[in-house]
């Protein structure tokens, strides 16, 4: 995953934590707007969701931070 989207997934989860709680649920397509307006950028997100982590449609905000963390 490029580190851009990585970044802005980190970002987005930790603001979901925040507004909600540790145990908020979101899916990939959270890091995006409600336009498909970079289907590449999207399509790699969804990669990394399905195929080489095999999560399910809603994973907690925690989990997916922490996975992204890891990356480096």
């Amino acid at each position: 995953m490029r580190q851009a989207l990585r970044q802005k997934a980190i970002a987005v989860c930790s603001a979901k934590i925040a507004q909600r709680n540790e145990g908020v649920g979101l899916s990939f397509y959270a890091f995006f707007a409600n336009r498909n307006d970079d289907p590449e950028l999207l399509m790699e997100a969804a990669r990394w969701w399905i195929q080489f982590h095999r999560l399910d449609h809603f994973e907690t905000a925690v989990n997916i931070r922490a996975m992204l963390e890891a990356m480096d």
